[in-house]
């Protein structure tokens, strides 16, 4: 099992990946790089690749939260401890998933993972 700094050290480290992802969307839809098409189809293109861009951006901030959200309750104390139920968290989940806030069998009723 990790210890609580191993798993700490993985969620800056995925921290500053997902902060570098989302600074590369924010540019790409300020089109630094790329701007926008003159013709209308390759316009039509660009758009449906920013849709996608934009589910990237918002699946990458809501793991941004959690990590941030993962990382205040290191310093709280309370990491490791589910958020609905107050149980522990078992270590295997917390390996699997460092920014867990809930325990597996209140993230099943919650209809998610977290």
């Amino acid at each position: 099992m990790p210890t609580r700094q191993e798993l700490r050290e993985q969620l800056v480290a995925r921290q500053r990946e997902l902060r570098v992802r989302v600074q590369s969307i924010e540019s790409n839809f300020r089109r630094e790089d790329n701007p926008l098409e003159k013709d209308a189809e390759e316009q039509s293109l660009q758009i449906e690749d920013d849709d996608v861009l934009n589910a990237l951006d918002q699946a990458g901030r809501r793991e941004l939260a959690g990590i941030e959200r993962a990382l205040a309750r290191m310093e709280s104390g309370t990491y490791g401890i589910c958020a609905r139920c107050g149980e522990s968290i078992a270590p295997a989940r917390l390996r699997a998933l460092p920014a867990a806030e809930h325990c597996i069998r209140c993230a099943e009723r919650i209809g998610g993972s977290r």
